[in-house]
């Protein structure tokens, strides 16, 4: 097993977070993009839109990354305080059951403390009950009182 750490990303990391954010969107059923994938992150990074961390093991040429964890800020009305949406959390197949997912919740959490926000709300897949089981022993509460609805435009 290899050690891996969290760090925070940056434009200069997006070799390493680009490949693993394209195999997450076609793990929720997109299209391979690299090219897109990368235009995305590299967009969210430079804009300062979303705040990434990665799982990254190695020095130099042989850093790589395991994992990764994407954050979009928010706001709650009701609370007025901010709120952090964990919209992204992925880990490569090859690299699952080694901590990788914990380690991005826990800097997500973190990270959300230290900017002094109420918490961090995720949405996952109803099938998706391995991430499911993972969140709530992170101590992420299922909510029972709201329902998620959409309006989507196009594609």
């Amino acid at each position: 097993m290899s050690y891996y750490r969290l760090e925070r990303a940056t434009l200069q990391d997006l070799e390493l977070i680009a490949p693993l954010f394209d195999e997450y969107r076609v793990f929720y059923g997109q299209e391979p993009d690299l090219e897109a994938a990368d235009q995305f992150l590299r967009d969210r990074l430079a804009s300062g839109e979303s705040a990434v961390f990665m799982a990254v093991t190695g020095e130099g040429e042989g850093r790589r990354a395991g994992g990764f964890a994407q954050l979009y800020p928010s706001f709650s009305s009701v609370t007025v305080q901010r709120l952090w949406i964990l919209n992204d959390l992925y880990v490569c197949s090859g690299e699952r059951r080694q901590g990788l997912g914990r380690l991005l919740l826990e800097g997500a959490g973190e990270f959300a403390r230290f900017t002094g926000a109420k918490g961090v709300t995720l949405t996952t897949a109803a099938g998706n009950t391995e991430a499911q089981r993972l969140y709530e022993s992170q101590g992420y509460v299922r909510d029972d009182t709201f329902y998620t609805y959409d309006l989507f435009f196009g594609q």
